[in-house]
């Protein structure tokens, strides 16, 4: 690419990054630069930190319909991830339960007592009212036929223990005592017969219990699915009101960026007559990648400067201030990192890390630049 520069002939002793034609800013005004990208990295910092709580708030409602309460968000930026948990408690009456479990009241609890006392009553209940004498009746297979042994009087200590939460539960180790039992006699034994006896008893009462039982898991599980949506409107409510707050805050920081470009374009000057001369110069000491970007930030300023054109001609005179001073730190910047990457393997590794703070100064400048050009847009707009 070809870039003729228009301007006056002018003899420029020395173009070197520290001539001082070059220099961009003296001391006084690089250390308000400074302190406006201190403030720009501020605003940044504080970007990030509502960009994160912006995932969740588009998280919750991405997901909302038919989704779990904890969920893993992956940003947009960054790939970071973002846990997002909202525990729950359900508990109704002033008892805890565990949710989709039904818990039986107390007054059905008593009734299904009755129901296991009238069982052992029978005559017939005596060998199932305690443990199997393993070893005493010699049963050496016991253990191998039956996996989990019951009998009424564990059932008893269980319930006075408070270990059952529902009827059913009860309802289903009554029963095993006597299939155990059922399971490891033969048909003919004395032992099978009574257990089969008693277990037609205990399937007759226990159908008297059972709409009583019905009605109440019936009218539990609405509770817990209207529980489940009063938490649902709470959690929304909150929800929305996180994103009202995060609406304002970010137009907060719009507002103080916007305060930044105004007084970044208060403060900068015009350059000179030399600092235009000495840019002319140094433009033609740039690299070709190093050139298209300039050329580039050229036409942003002027949307009709042809910055692709295989040979362009660049009147320094008719450049906006912006695109001028935008020029001056680009140049600045590119020359110094081209010197110092000329200076050989091992000085290039020593200044690794001041390279990286030039760079990142860099950034802030052409960032600060930037919004000058929008504040300057929007003027003219």
């Amino acid at each position: 690419m070809s870039v003729n520069v228009k301007e006056e002939p002018v003899l420029v002793p020395n173009c070197d990054v520290e001539n001082s034609e070059l220099e961009v800013l003296d001391r006084d005004e690089e250390s308000k630069l400074e302190d406006y990208g201190t403030c720009v990295d501020v605003i940044t910092e504080r970007v990030n930190q509502l960009e994160q709580k912006v995932v969740e708030v588009e998280h919750f409602y991405s997901t909302k319909d038919g989704a779990g309460q904890t969920n893993t968000s992956k940003s947009n930026s960054g790939g970071k991830k973002v846990a997002i948990s909202q525990p729950s408690k359900c508990s109704s009456a002033g008892k805890e339960r565990t949710r989709g479990k039904h818990v039986s009241s107390p007054e059905l609890m008593r009734q299904f007592a009755t129901i296991i006392r009238q069982i052992a009553q029978q005559k017939w209940a005596w060998p199932f009212l305690e443990p199997v004498d393993v070893e005493g009746l010699g049963l050496d297979d016991y253990h191998k036929v039956i996996e989990k042994p019951m009998d009424l009087g564990t059932i008893k200590t269980k319930m006075e223990g408070s270990e059952y939460s529902n009827v059913r539960e009860i309802y289903a180790d009554v029963r095993l005592v006597f299939k155990n039992a059922m399971r490891y006699n033969e048909e003919k034994d004395d032992v099978y017969v009574m257990a089969e006896s008693l277990l037609e008893k205990f399937e007759e009462k226990w159908l008297t219990i059972m709409p009583k039982l019905v009605e109440e898991e019936k009218k539990q599980a609405e509770e817990e699915a209207q529980d489940r949506a009063s938490k649902q409107l709470a959690v929304e409510a909150a929800q929305a009101e996180k994103a009202r707050d995060l609406s304002n805050e970010l137009y907060e920081i719009d507002q103080e960026l916007e305060k930044l470009r105004e007084i970044v374009v208060q403060k900068c000057r015009k350059l000179s007559t030399q600092e235009k001369k000495g840019l002319s110069a140094a433009l033609g000491r740039l690299s070709p990648e190093d050139l298209s970007k300039a050329l580039k930030m050229v036409s942003e300023g002027n949307p009709h400067f042809p910055a692709g054109a295989p040979e362009v001609e660049l009147d320094i005179d008719l450049q906006t201030d912006v695109t001028l001073w935008r020029l001056k730190v680009f140049v600045q910047e590119a020359l110094k990192a081209a010197n110092k990457g000329s200076g050989g393997t091992n000085a290039q590794n020593n200044n690794n890390n001041g390279g990286e703070m030039n760079k990142n100064a860099a950034k802030r400048r052409r960032e600060i630049s930037n919004a000058i050009i929008k504040v300057k847009k929007a003027k003219k707009a």
